[in-house]
């Protein structure tokens, strides 16, 4: 199923909902109303019984390329409400979410994941955050969670340095479970996402929430993070950064 303009595709198959950009013109890059959708699948999985696990892929060999910052450069701009949406759905998710990843995995791309239980990827995955690079801070809880995952000199390489992460990097990081041939990749995933959703529900869900830890303080730190991220992106040192990296920045 997928609504006109929104380049998201939710579809069922037992227990597991998967969500999968299809955007491939623009490298899956994600618009708001991407964010709406993705919020809503999540919000609407998360209250379906048949649902019990959540699945991100991408399309055409790439999973995002993240977002067009230019889309929120207006003076005076907020967040936008559907971005908003997006990143508190991930942090108030109850079911599991698991993500296959091939090609591209840049800025909220790659945030994605840190969100998500479990991680799989392509030996072609190539995972970066250039918030930095062009003037921002790192955004959806990342600056907590990173340096759980990986520890702080890693997400300090990750999310300051801006540096480039390959499949076997990632892997070496704990950014990801496993690296497989990618014809293997989908099916794999969509079974360990399958053999979650079978899980006694509510031992499942316990047993996450043990595991993820303070539902609360995540959310505050996405918050606070998304506030500082607009604040930062609309400064004069984040418009020289854009202009320098892409020229002018376009408006939509």
């Amino acid at each position: 199923m997928q609504s006109p303009d929104t380049h998201v595709e939710i579809s069922r198959e037992g227990g597991v909902q998967t969500i999968r950009l299809t955007r491939p013109e623009k490298k899956n890059a994600v618009t708001e109303q991407m964010y709406g959708a993705i919020a809503d699948a999540l919000t609407t999985g998360d209250a379906d019984p048949g649902v019990g696990a959540h699945l991100f892929c991408g399309s055409a060999g790439v999973f995002s390329a993240g977002q067009d910052l230019s889309a929120f450069l207006e003076p005076g701009s907020g967040v936008p409400p559907q971005l908003d949406r997006f990143l508190d759905a991930q942090v108030l998710a109850r079911k599991p979410m698991v993500a296959a990843v091939d090609g591209l995995a840049i800025g909220i791309g790659t945030t994605l994941l840190l969100q998500c239980d479990m991680v799989f990827c392509s030996p072609g995955a190539v995972f970066r955050t250039p918030f930095t690079d062009l003037g921002g801070v790192p955004e959806n809880a990342s600056s907590l969670i990173a340096p759980q995952i990986m520890g702080p000199l890693w997400a300090f390489e990750l999310l300051c340095l801006g540096e480039t992460f390959d499949a076997e990097r990632a892997l070496a990081a704990r950014l990801v479970n496993a690296v497989l041939p990618v014809e293997e990749l989908e099916p794999h995933a969509r079974a360990v996402a399958a053999r979650l959703a079978a899980k006694p529900p509510r031992a499942l869900e316990a047993a996450r929430a043990l595991v993820r830890g303070s539902v609360e303080e995540r959310l505050a730190v996405s918050r606070r993070e998304r506030q500082l991220f607009f604040e930062r992106i609309r400064s004069e040192e984040a418009r020289a950064a854009l202009a320098a990296a892409f020229g002018s920045p376009r408006r939509n």
